[in-house]
């Protein structure tokens, strides 16, 4: 009776495990199942490409292959370790510890040139998988490289649009499914299933090609004339916020992105690596901020007409300082510019006039017309990283403070939030999202999505707008920025020279906002020069490099000339 009780307790526990596996767990092991007899290789998507404006390819993808082995499968091991580490180009020892390693598939190496993936599959050797995929491929090397961004050996996005817009340029991988015996062998003529890859959707961006190149070889050309840190050149429609060209050198190569664009010697570590590497992808027009000196006069001008504390013809004097507190704080004239009224201190870019701008603002209506043009938020440019304006609090803006903010020290902005902001002010009052992104398409070119942008209106009026465009038309026609000037072109514009902290370095920084034509602007072009060696005056340096910009890409954008509005 003890042994028969025994044996119908362990009967009872067998088939209450049955029930449990057959029925409870059932799902779970036909899974299991699956993966003992089916072996599963994917088939990448192609990337969807990224177009210009006018359909120029600048980011594309070249057939590159992986090559794997399946360990169940290899016959002649000695042969496979000495022919993929012939043509890979690797050392047997690590090439043999890829082959012997027991598992169901082991990549060896992934984005082989096709020819090399050809000729290993030309071999035939049992157990080595030659599969074909896609390296994203950039044809013209270093255009626009931290604009565009660069991919990771998954084909995803790390900076740049190709991190922003990832979702829609990724494909979806297809699937190959063969049969296998309980040794994991490939079942002769059991055939194999396929699911299609579906590829990428392109992308059109508003960047130009033409312009974008010729405005990296223009700045380029400055950088090393004036053996400057960097320089940047950013090219925008003012009226929609579309950027046509934005030019950071020096650029790195994207199809080398983990290479660094100079000699930094071979003593570093990775983490060093890596933080060098970061710092050369940084875009700083949109990642770095800085002190936009005089070029923020066209911002506290705007304000202190739109709150009606300035009229055109009132009276001001320069002897060369103004006396705020303690301070006794320059004007870049040492010897001042006398008497002057409202226009002809923009036309000089007198620091005393702004500062009594600031003081007849004061430091409320100042930060409201800061949070009304948009300076205190982001642009929500479309791409990643974008800083924020840095500012003081509105409790810690004293006179000192108020009178530097005037002419543009004491706070730190984007180049990208300048040049948006300066938007708003010239084109009526709208204050437009600055973006790359146009459309969405199939492969085939077909629209998937037109891409839309939020705009705001009311920024300041019409006529502030109208005022402003005359006077910084004659800034150029006659005053500071005159070394911009182009016969038969109305353009407007702002020279700025600011000096980075600590000031005892004694760096500066020399930029240039133009736009044309005056009348209405359709192309608005900031230039900025960091660190020039000799003269680094702006409008001596930098509003040069802004004409021969102008010279060449308003005729190409069919611009027709226009008389000043002065006359």
């Amino acid at each position: 009776m003890v042994v028969f009780a025994l044996i119908f307790l362990m009967t009872g526990v067998l088939i209450g495990r049955l029930v449990y596996l057959m029925v409870f767990r059932s799902e779970y092991y036909v899974e299991q199942a699956k993966d003992l007899h089916e072996r599963e290789r994917d088939i990448k998507a192609a990337r969807g490409q990224i177009l210009d404006r006018n359909g120029v390819v600048l980011a594309a993808n070249r057939t590159v292959c992986t090559i794997s082995v399946i360990h169940s499968q290899v016959t002649d091991p000695e042969t496979v370790i000495r022919v993929l580490a012939k043509e890979l180009g690797m050392d047997e020892e690590t090439v043999r510890k890829r082959v012997e390693k027991v598992s169901s598939i082991e990549r060896v190496r992934t984005n082989v040139d096709k020819s090399v993936g050809d000729a290993i599959r030309a071999y035939g050797l049992a157990g080595v998988k030659v599969d074909e995929d896609y390296k994203r491929y950039y044809p013209y090397d270093t255009l626009a490289s931290k604009v565009l961004g660069f991919t990771g050996g998954d084909n995803q996005g790390i900076i740049g649009l190709e991190v922003k817009y990832d979702d829609y340029l990724q494909g979806t991988n297809g699937k190959i499914l063969t049969l296998t015996d309980a040794r994991g062998v490939e079942i002769e003529n059991a055939g194999e299933s396929r699911l299609d890859p579906v590829d990428g959707n392109n992308l059109v961006i508003s960047i130009d090609y033409n312009i974008q190149m010729y405005a990296e070889q223009v700045a380029t050309k400055v950088m090393e004339q004036k053996q400057a840190d960097h320089v940047s050149i950013l090219i925008m429609n003012p009226q929609n916020g579309e950027i046509y060209a934005m030019a950071n050198v020096p650029e790195f190569n994207l199809n080398e992105p983990f290479v660094l664009n100079y000699d930094a010697g071979t003593d570093m570590d990775a983490a060093k690596k890596q933080e060098l590497l970061n710092q050369m992808w940084r875009n700083p027009c949109i990642n770095d901020t800085y002190e936009p000196g005089s070029t923020f006069k066209i911002i506290t001008a705007s304000a202190a007409l739109e709150q009606g504390v300035v009229t055109l013809n009132d009276n001001f004097f320069c002897p060369g300082y103004k006396i705020v507190e303690d301070r006794r704080i320059r004007c870049h004239k040492a010897g001042g510019h006398g008497a002057e009224n409202f226009e002809q201190g923009l036309m000089n870019s007198c620091n005393p006039v702004f500062m009594e701008l600031g003081m007849r603002l004061g430091a409320d209506n100042f930060y409201h017309y800061f949070r009304q043009f948009g300076l205190l938020s982001k642009t929500n440019i479309d791409l990643p990283g974008e800083a924020a304006t840095i500012m003081h609090s509105l409790d810690n803006i004293g006179q000192v403070e108020l009178a530097t903010m005037s002419f543009g020290q004491s706070f730190q902005i984007t180049p990208v939030e300048l040049a948006t902001t300066v938007s708003s002010i010239i084109n009526g009052g709208r204050r437009v999202t600055p973006h790359f992104g146009v459309k969405v398409q199939t492969p085939d070119g077909e629209n998937v999505e037109i891409l839309q942008y939020d705009q705001v209106d009311g920024i300041v009026s019409e006529e502030t707008s109208k005022t402003m465009r005359t006077l910084l038309e004659k800034v150029v026609s006659e005053g500071s920025g005159k070394n911009a000037k182009i016969e038969g072109y109305a353009i407007g514009g702002k020279t700025a020279t600011s000096q980075t902290l600590p000031r005892s370095a004694h760096k500066y920084i020399s930029s240039f906002l133009g736009f044309a034509p005056a009348e209405e602007p359709t192309v608005l072009c900031l230039v900025i020069i960091n660190d020039p060696q000799g003269v680094y005056y702006g409008g001596t340096i930098a509003a040069p490099v802004c004409k021969e910009v102008f010279e060449n890409i308003l005729p190409y954008l069919e611009i027709e000339k226009t008389e000043s509005l002065a006359q």
